[in-house]
């Protein structure tokens, strides 16, 4: 299935939802928070561990967040560097629209077309069984694919600068999703991922 309406619309036709709003934020707005993000992040490129081999991971990150709010994925831990004023005021905005409570943030920077992130989800134990996921999108648009555990029935769209995107319930047990690379010649991408840490 592939979308082109304009948000929010619920993405995911059952066992969780997946909201997008398209336009969140206008293109002036994006642009600002793109450049300021992208200037003022200590970059990294932490080396997973993937089926037993060490990768070096195809994106740039910075984890942010409250004291003692760590994250560790894919054999990578991350200790929180302490919020900025851009990161609070878009944080601000995601709680309002999900009503929730964000106590971190994952940043990645997708350099170009051959940087991306494979099928995964957002299942770490740290998130709680149903995590709550804000995505937010700043620069070129990417493709964005959910894929159902079992029926594998997937879901295509388009993540847009600007746009948000609140993933909850059963969005991380039951489906995948995926940034994949591409041949075509494209910019920078920002994403910020807002979650809630419970331990």
């Amino acid at each position: 299935m592939t979308l082109f309406e304009t948000g929010p619309i619920e993405l995911l036709p059952f066992d969780g939802s997946a909201i997008l709003y398209e336009h969140h934020w206008d293109q002036d707005e994006s642009r600002v928070f793109e450049q300021e993000i992208q200037s003022s992040t200590p970059w990294q490129q932490p080396l997973l561990y993937v089926f037993g081999r060490e990768v070096e991971q195809p994106r740039l990150t910075a984890w942010f967040g409250d004291p003692g709010k760590a994250y560790s994925y894919s054999g990578t831990h991350l200790e929180p560097l302490p919020w900025t004023p851009t990161l609070n005021n878009i944080r601000s905005s995601c709680e309002r629209i999900a009503s929730h409570s964000f106590n971190s943030v994952l940043v990645n920077l997708y350099r170009d077309g051959q940087d991306g992130v494979a099928w995964h989800a957002d299942n770490e134990p740290e998130l709680g069984p149903s995590p709550v996921i804000a995505s937010v999108s700043f620069g070129v648009t990417r493709a964005f694919h959910l894929r159902h555990r079992e029926s594998k029935e997937t879901v295509k769209i388009d993540l847009n600068s600007g746009s948000l995107l609140i993933m909850s319930g059963l969005s991380q047990s039951r489906w995948v999703h995926q940034i994949p690379k591409t041949a075509r010649t494209v910019g920078p991408r920002i994403n910020l991922t807002f979650r809630t840490i419970y331990v």
